[in-house]
Formats: C-alpha cells, structure tokens, sequence
C-alpha cells in the first residue's frame, strides 16, 4: 500500500508541476497575443492611412484620355 501511495503522491505533484507550466505558459501567450493584436490594430490603421492618400493622389491625377 505505501508505494502505491508513495506513486500516487508522485504523480499529483507532477500534476501540479505541469498545471504550474500550463499557467505560466498561458500567461505569457496572453501577453504575446495582446502584443500582436496592439501591433495588427498599428499596422490595420497605417495601411487605412495609405490607402486614403493614395485614393487622394489618384483623384489629383491628370487623365490621359484624348
């Protein structure tokens, strides 16, 4: 009985070790993904920003037609 239970104590505490890391692991992911998505919004609004210019360059252009 006491190395079943000694095998059993082994595992939960490799149970918590691995529940620990999860956390952790999920912690910094939160973190990289908020980061990415802070960036994404950056980079969504300079490209709006682009366009929009473009678009107004584009309606200054002479046209070509004869």
């Amino acid at each position: 009985m006491e190395p079943e239970l000694k095998f059993l104590e082994e595992e939960i505490h490799q149970l918590i070790r691995l529940y620990q890391d999860t956390c952790i692991e999920n912690t910094k992911l939160r973190q990289q993904l908020a980061e990415t998505s802070a960036r994404n919004e950056k980079l969504t609004e300079k490209i709006h920003i682009a366009s929009s210019r473009l678009e107004l360059l584009l309606k200054h252009l002479p046209d070509n037609e004869e």
